[in-house]
């Protein structure tokens, strides 16, 4: 029976999470909303169609990528959300769920963990609740999410710019649901849905929104979506940096025709894959001392400043954030040692390192030991003697955080994982990376603020938990066949997960 006013409840733990990484993700690193401070991250809350129905806020957790989560964790944060939305079903019952998360989380001893918990949910709730999940785009579609889903979207841009919006369109697809005219026996009428899996495993530096032909697959949705019959289509690139069954690409088309949603979704598929040994890498990649030579020139020419991603520990995608290939790098290369050229490293996760700088203080100088610690892989921890203190600060993400040089490279060392991805990152320790001739970030591709910094630009393929060379990484638990690990097979016809709308 239709209540006076649907109630909507919302919940969700949003990180992924490398397998390759030594990182645990645990309590510390998750920023937990409930109540009315959950509503607040969502800009549509008071949009008119927002305001049609109650919003029942429950838990949700959200990490900066990084490693496997801690069953303890998972597990308390899931027994929260199950005891809140039986208590909701308890005081008026539950027209719908809008299930916020990124979809490549992992979970200790889990291999599925958004279909464990959306599994345990259904449990809690049942079926009728129409329930619509928001994901990124490097999310993992398992045929278990699908099923016990009723509407499934993602982003379409990466870098994700559209992420609010994505979040706002399943929220509406929800809302206009469970408004709708219900069914002679009363239920919320489903769409039909299809899912494709294709066999393809890329990172997201190869699949960029920006590039063809990522490009092109993605444009054509908005205009699928307003097709007669069709409700929603989303493309998931998977995420690359999971040894799981379920890491791949995928399609999920939904709508009220169901001939028109199983074919939309079929021709999706195929158009993936015949582009699927077209996508190449957002930037130009080499090793790292490749990307130094490259720099030289560039700065030689003037072209300032020159970014080098440090690209295999990008804790954006759950690297460990303390490899310290391409800080050694840097303190060896003659142009910063010898102060010719000026240099921004940024960042590198040290503790011990920041609280040495804490205790010298501006201007003082430290010898310390720098990263390491956590991946320990080739070249360890870096000695650095001597090095000035030239900034200190509090950041929301980073902590405590230092600014240290040593020749003409200033280094940025953080006492929590952190990504420098904007200019206000740069900022807070008084750093201008405009003003440098070479900056390099631990990340994957540039995101806006940098990207429009940038006079040139190159990846380097340097190691870590999420490097970007998949065939060194080691999975083995992936489904088979599967591009790039398996060359020269025909997967078509892909098949198509159908349910007929009802």
């Amino acid at each position: 029976m239709r209540r006076p006013r649907p109630r909507v409840a919302v919940c969700g733990i949003h990180i992924e999470s490398s397998t390759f990484t030594p990182y645990l993700s645990g309590e510390a690193d998750f920023v937990v909303t409930r109540g009315d401070e959950l509503m607040a991250r969502f800009f549509w809350r008071d949009y008119t169609w927002a305001q049609a129905v109650d919003w029942v806020p429950v838990l949700h957790a959200q990490a900066l990528p990084g490693g496997v989560v801690k069953a303890s964790a998972y597990g308390a944060w899931k027994a929260e959300i199950l005891e809140g939305l039986a208590a909701a079903m308890r005081e008026g019952g539950l027209d719908g769920l809008f299930f916020d998360i990124h979809g490549a989380m992992s979970v200790e001893g889990l291999d599925d963990a958004e279909g464990d918990l959306i599994s345990a949910i259904r449990a809690v709730i049942g079926s009728e609740p129409f329930v619509s999940a928001s994901m990124d785009l490097h999310g993992n579609v398992s045929e278990v999410l699908f099923d016990e889903t009723d509407l499934l979207t993602c982003y379409r841009m990466a870098p994700h710019e559209d992420a609010l919006e994505s979040r706002m369109r399943a929220a509406k697809n929800l809302v206009d649901r469970v408004l709708a005219p219900r069914a002679e026996d009363g239920s919320i009428v489903r769409p039909a849905k299809a899912l494709m899996h294709v066999p393809v495993l890329l990172p997201g530096e190869k699949t960029s929104t920006r590039l063809e032909p990522a490009k092109s697959l993605y444009a054509q949705l908005p205009a699928v979506e307003v097709m007669p019959g069709i409700l929603d289509a989303s493309i998931w690139i998977g995420f690359a940096w999971a040894d799981q069954p379920r890491c791949q690409a995928a399609i999920c088309v939904y709508g009220d025709d169901d001939a028109l949603v199983r074919s939309v979704a079929a021709d999706l598929g195929e158009q993936f894959w015949a582009a699927h040994d077209r996508f190449e890498f957002v930037a130009p990649t080499g090793s790292f001392a490749e990307c130094l030579r490259v720099a030289e020139g560039s700065v030689a020419a003037g072209r300032t400043p020159f970014f080098i991603s440090d690209s295999g520990d990008n804790p954006g995608a759950g690297g460990a954030d303390d490899v310290t290939v391409a800080l050694a790098g840097l303190l060896e290369w003659e142009p910063l040692r010898s102060g010719r050229f000026s240099g921004i490293y940024a960042s590198i996760v040290d503790p011990v390192a920041v609280a040495a700088a804490d205790a010298a203080g501006v201007g003082g100088r430290v010898d310390v030991s720098v990263g390491g610690k956590i991946d320990t892989r080739a070249p360890g921890p870096v000695e650095v003697a001597g090095a000035e203190v030239v900034a200190l600060a509090d950041d929301p993400m980073g902590g405590r955080v230092a600014a240290l040089r040593c020749g003409g490279l200033v280094f940025v060392v953080t006492s929590r994982r952190h990504q420098y991805a904007t200019a206000a990152d740069f900022a807070r320790l008084g750093l201008e990376p405009t003003a440098a001739d070479v900056v390099v970030v631990k990340i994957g591709y540039l995101e806006p603020d940098l990207f429009e910094m940038q006079a040139g630009w190159m990846m380097a393929l340097t190691p870590g938990g999420v490097d970007q060379d998949l065939l060194r990484l080691g999975h083995h638990r992936v489904s088979r066949p599967l591009f790039p690990f398996d060359t020269g097979f025909d997967p078509l016809p892909l098949p198509v997960r159908f349910v007929a709308g009802h």
